[in-house]
């Protein structure tokens, strides 16, 4: 039918206009601006908004490989992983992020989002024959991921203050049936770390599994970057699971599930963003094997991430700005209020740093912040340069000291 025959009385989409007033007044539109493509004659910005965290996405071995599976494997991976999308990279890959990290299986996923999705909602627990319903117990600060997966499974819903190991056992006490505890091992907003031996102590006593999201612990936290899961002594433990990304640490793309074979097993079949998802294209997957090798030989970038995030945070603070002390790369800096955010990001960009900006929704406290990330491949030089730019864009604004800057 031609799209002007009928005349609706009220036009379908006139609420989006409104939404966007509203958003614009609160100073939370969101807008897409696309990086300049490098050129040898523009100095590019420093970047501390970016989530490559051990400087790798660049790095000669990494994009090396990813040319190189191009050209062999093709662009994309052609279907889903169940029908044409595995490939033996992908299975490589597989097997060297689970011996890495320490668990028995892995699964890899074509995002992280993803991963988070399915491990959410295909180990969600069933109910209990004629019994209770299955209940997962999300933190409040979790990755909208594992929010998202939450709202999608099956199950009841508990969301426990953030970081509160007594909330978990009290939700867990409260419940007859079996249950899934989930949370993320360092929170994306202020970069502070879960207490998952205290919530895997809980979930012990309850006997709940536990799904940590480690995508900020990998590379950077644990022997030689495996991960904080590895470093609470959790992986590999038959009552936990865990998911990583690998766009962070690794420089590439996709997600992974890691846990007992049984859970990876559960997953090839039930898990519907594997099942009816293309899978990770392959230059991605070469791509991650490559970093993974690179981190392996230089465990040493790990440990450089933290001091840079250490530096930052204590130059920063000096000065008298708020900023979370950081658990793993993450950087948090208070802002006075969105639109604060917005204009001191786009100071600090005009003076060559690149720094992200948080606002609400994507803030569970509804303060806005500026994120910074630390890199392995930061000079000491750099970082003082970032810091200097953050401050003295904070002390032009006129905000550096203010008690609104401390939220």
């Amino acid at each position: 039918m031609p799209h002007d025959v009928v005349s609706p009385t009220r036009p379908t989409f006139d609420w989006l206009d409104e939404q966007h007033r509203l958003r614009r007044e609160a100073g939370l539109v969101r807008t897409l601006r696309p990086r300049p493509e490098p050129h040898p004659g523009r100095p590019a910005p420093l970047d501390l908004a970016g989530n490559d965290y051990l400087g790798l996405a660049r790095h000669p071995e990494v994009t090396r490989a990813a040319a190189d599976a191009a050209r062999r494997w093709g662009a994309g991976s052609t279907g889903s992983r169940l029908v044409s999308g595995s490939t033996a990279l992908h299975a490589r890959l597989e097997e060297a992020l689970a011996g890495f990290c320490g668990f028995e299986a892995a699964l890899v996923f074509s995002s992280g989002y993803a991963a988070n999705l399915a491990a959410v909602t295909a180990l969600a627990p069933p109910p209990e024959p004629g019994g209770a319903r299955g209940l997962l117990v999300s933190d409040e600060g979790n990755h909208a991921s594992l929010i998202d997966g939450c709202r999608l499974a099956r199950a009841d819903k508990a969301v426990v203050p953030h970081a509160d190991p007594g909330a978990v056992d009290e939700a867990l006490a409260a419940h007859p049936g079996r249950a899934l505890v989930v949370t993320d091992s360092v929170f994306s907003v202020d970069g502070d770390a879960a207490p998952l031996a205290g919530l895997a102590r809980h979930c012990r006593r309850h006997g709940a599994g536990l799904l940590v999201d480690d995508a900020h612990g990998l590379g950077v936290l644990g022997d030689g970057g495996r991960g904080a899961v590895h470093a609470a002594g959790l992986a590999g433990a038959p009552d936990v699971v865990a998911t990583v990304t690998l766009s962070k640490s690794l420089g590439a793309q996709g997600g992974v599930v890691l846990g007992p074979a049984r859970v990876i097993t559960h997953l090839v079949s039930s898990a519907r963003t594997f099942i009816f998802d293309t899978g990770l294209a392959p230059a991605a997957a070469a791509a991650a094997l490559a970093a993974l090798e690179v981190l392996r030989r230089e465990p040493e970038r790990a440990a450089r991430v933290r001091a840079v995030s250490t530096g930052l945070h204590t130059r920063l603070t000096g000065a008298g700005l708020t900023a979370a002390r950081p658990d793993a790369a993450v950087v948090s800096v208070r802002a006075p209020s969105p639109r604060a955010a917005v204009r001191w990001q786009a100071d600090c960009r005009a003076a060559g740093v690149e720094v992200g900006c948080f606002r609400p929704p994507s803030v569970p406290d509804g303060v806005s912040r500026l994120r910074l990330t630390a890199r392995a491949d930061l000079t000491d030089e750099q970082v003082e340069r970032a810091a200097d730019t953050v401050v003295d864009t904070a002390a032009a604004a006129g905000f550096l000291n203010s008690r609104r800057a401390a939220g």
